[in-house]
């Protein structure tokens, strides 16, 4: 190696070649000035590729994780309204005042003919939270004449309305009535329920009938000055009337 060269390269060793020697020159090393600067390959100055890394892989499975997220938002999507609901009553009958129970049975209230009636004072504790926990439903009250394909029974009767409920869901709709009648309101609410395809029988000192047809049934009580009647249309708790006529006359 020319001796000029050896002079400006620090790392070739300048010790005296001997005669039938020869000198391998040292390829200097690449250093880096910047420890932190990413290493790079060629003269190009192209990143290298991190090993395992599939461009074709990676592009398909992204794809498929997306689908799966978007499958999962979806199927959780008809839930939102149902959750919403429920907390929303549950935060409603977490901060608000408890609605007591009739201090009198409902019998006593409705014959009395001076204090109001509230849907929830007539019916039981469990029939009533199986159906204001339906999904959906709606509540309205008022004094609507009692609920019946029989209009001549109305009219037979002449009831004084003290409260009808009337719940309407997806399901269908469930109405049900509360009046007081006259002391023999029984004696005529059976021959004429029966005349029109009622199936009816004794309850109590009153009676009871009941008719099914094309998705609606139909229920009355009547007893001791009282007519309770009901009409589910396609939506028939189980149960229902018995329940109800149970409760009113406890």
């Amino acid at each position: 190696m020319p001796r000029h060269e050896a002079s400006r390269n620090p790392l070739v060793t300048k010790a005296p070649a001997r005669a039938g020697a020869f000198v391998v020159p040292i390829r200097p090393r690449a250093v880096r000035a910047d420890p932190a600067a990413p290493l790079t390959v060629g003269s190009e100055g192209r990143m290298a590729r991190i090993g395992g890394r599939n461009l074709w892989l990676a592009w398909p499975a992204g794809l498929v994780c997306a689908g799966v997220v978007a499958a999962l938002v979806y199927l959780a999507v008809p839930a939102v309204p149902g959750t919403v609901q429920f907390v929303g009553d549950t935060l409603r009958a977490a901060t608000s005042t408890p609605v007591a129970a009739a201090s009198e049975p409902v019998q006593e209230v409705a014959l009395g003919g001076t204090a109001e009636i509230d849907c929830r004072d007539l019916y039981p504790g469990s029939l009533w939270s199986e159906l204001a926990w339906s999904p959906n439903v709606l509540l309205t009250q008022n004094r609507s004449l009692p609920p019946t394909a029989v209009t001549a029974l109305v009219d037979a009767l002449q009831p004084d309305v003290r409260v009808t409920c009337v719940w309407k869901g997806p399901q269908g709709t469930v109405v049900s009535s509360l009046s007081r009648v006259g002391p023999d309101a029984a004696t005529v609410a059976d021959p004429a329920l029966r005349g029109q395809g009622f199936s009816c029988e004794a309850y109590g000192s009153g009676t009871t009938c009941r008719r099914t047809s094309a998705g609606v049934r139909e229920e009355h009580t009547v007893r001791d000055g009282l007519w309770l009647a009901s009409v589910e249309t396609t939506w028939m708790p189980e149960d229902y009337g018995a329940r109800l006529a149970a409760f009113v006359w406890s």
